[in-house]
Order: C-alpha cells, then structure tokens, then sequence
C-alpha cells in the first residue's frame, strides 16, 4: 500500500515508523532497517511511562487516553530526527489518529506496517523473553488496527520469513513508493 499524494526517497533521510501489532517483529525490523539506511533507531516501548507498563504486564489494555502522552514523546523524537539525519522507532500505532498524531510532528514520516497472520504472530509473541505485552493482548491489538489508508505514506510488509528476508522486501517497498 502506498500513496499518491507524496513520493519517498529512501536517501532522503526522513524519519520511518515501524508499525503494527505486538509480535510482528518491529524492534527487530526496525533495527535491521536503521543499520540498512545508517539512521539512529528507538524503541517505542521505552517511551512508555511506567504506569503503563504495569497496566500492560497486568494483561489490561491501552486505552487513548493512557497512549497520548506517550504518543507525543515518540513524537518529539520523530520531529528531532525529522530535523537532523531521519531514523527509525517502533511504535505500534495502530489507529489513523495514532498516526495522525505522529504527523502532526512530522508531516514526511513513514509508516512501515508490518502485516501477518494471527497465529504466526502469536506464536512469535510466545516465544519471545522477557517482554511486558502478554498475548492475552493480542485480541485487543487486531481489533484495535486500522490499516494504513491510501492516503497514508507508507507500505505494508508481510512478516513470514527471517528478519532479514522481512527487512529486504520493506526496504525495496520503500524504494517503491
């Protein structure tokens, strides 16, 4: 998916949203990808403040008004990258506000929306270590997603195959745009 209105120059420089529920590899994408197009990266997670994080590890769900201030945190860093050498940051952003949100810190920012099939995501959400998002979530995540919309900029990249398999094909969507 991409859109009409804007084009994307992969040397640009802009700054990359690596989207989509929990599982889908976006920390691992997100990475790959900032080594790929040498840019800085950041963890949305990190952003979280910590009452979040324990609504979370509780197995209760976000609701909007939990994610606008951390919303506008992951903004800030997106308007700073916007400002200097571009970079990546994942953050799930999952509803068209979300990502309105984050544009309205950076008109240019692109949305990697990395796309799969439950079962596979949750399997991967398994058999991950360590990570405060149970997948007891999961269920909330799919209902909560709104895909990109054409007028969105931004390309949608399926997560079967290894990270670097992943990583390549978002890069070549990207070259598409």
């Amino acid at each position: 998916m991409s859109t009409r209105t804007a084009r994307y120059d992969v040397s640009s420089q802009r700054v990359i949203v690596v989207m989509g529920v929990a599982g889908t590899g976006k920390t691992t994408v997100g990475r790959l990808l900032a080594e790929a197009l040498r840019v800085p990266y950041a963890e949305g997670d990190a952003f979280h403040p910590e009452a979040n994080v324990a609504k979370m590890s509780a197995g209760t769900p976000l609701d909007d008004a939990d994610r606008w201030p951390w919303l506008d945190a992951i903004g800030e860093w997106i308007r700073r990258g916007a400002d200097l050498e571009g970079g990546i940051v994942a953050a799930p952003s999952l509803k068209r506000s979300y990502r309105d949100r984050l544009r309205s810190f950076a008109p240019g920012v692109v949305f990697v929306h990395l796309t799969g099939e439950r079962p596979l995501i949750e399997r991967r959400m398994a058999e991950r270590k360590g990570h405060f998002m149970p997948t007891t979530l999961l269920d909330s995540q799919f209902a909560t997603l709104e895909p990109l919309q054409p007028d969105e900029l931004g390309v949608a990249v399926d997560v079967r195959g290894t990270p670097e398999e992943i990583t390549r094909r978002a890069l070549e969507a990207l070259h598409r745009l």
